[in-house]
């Protein structure tokens, strides 16, 4: 990303930005079809403030997938426990419901199943790192990749009106799924 001193001016730009990004990805349902033009004239800004952000389209798609990739991975999340798994899967809640909307508009493109793949991928690793020090079941890695994909499963079908619970359905019943796997 070019801009490196974010100033508040600079903050609010690049949320116009990807929200009308996140607009456009709705409407288009495929990252390729969204120009540079397109999304300018949409947020009613110039080129050049766009460049001044951003080098292309993909990068505030990017933008989108680090922000929440950062709060997966944070260096403060330490898991020891189950219960900090637990508050882990709350803090997953807790991002995707903040920012309910603009992952409904992301998510109904083709190209975030593999954004939610590299956030599964993080998350499983996370949990079984964890896990292999309360836990000795060989089947351990398998049943935590289980858990991961049906959880990123229902999350795509919440996010594209698709599934008949509420976030916090899914994520109250993934808690349930982990205490008896685990």
């Amino acid at each position: 990303m070019k801009v490196q001193c974010l100033n508040s001016s600079s903050v609010k730009t690049r949320n116009l930005i990807k929200k009308t990004f996140a607009k456009l990805i709705n409407e288009k349902k495929q990252l390729n079809k969204i120009t540079v033009t397109e999304l300018v004239k949409k947020a009613n800004l110039t080129r050049s403030t766009f460049y001044t952000h951003y080098d292309n389209i993909y990068e505030v798609a990017q933008d989108y997938q680090m922000q929440t990739i950062e709060l997966l991975c944070s260096e403060d999340l330490k898991l020891y426990s189950k219960q900090d798994i637990k508050d882990y899967f709350k803090n997953i809640l807790k991002c995707l419901k903040n920012n309910e909307e603009t992952y409904k508009m992301l998510l109904s493109a083709d190209e975030s199943v593999l954004f939610l793949e590299k956030l599964k991928k993080i998350a499983t690793q996370k949990i079984c790192e964890a896990l292999k020090g309360i836990s000795v079941d060989k089947y351990l890695d398998l049943n935590v990749s289980f858990l991961m994909d049906g959880i990123l499963i229902e999350i795509i079908k919440y996010f594209r009106n698709e599934s008949n619970y509420s976030l916090e359905e899914l994520f109250e019943n993934m808690e349930k799924c982990f205490e008896k796997l685990f």
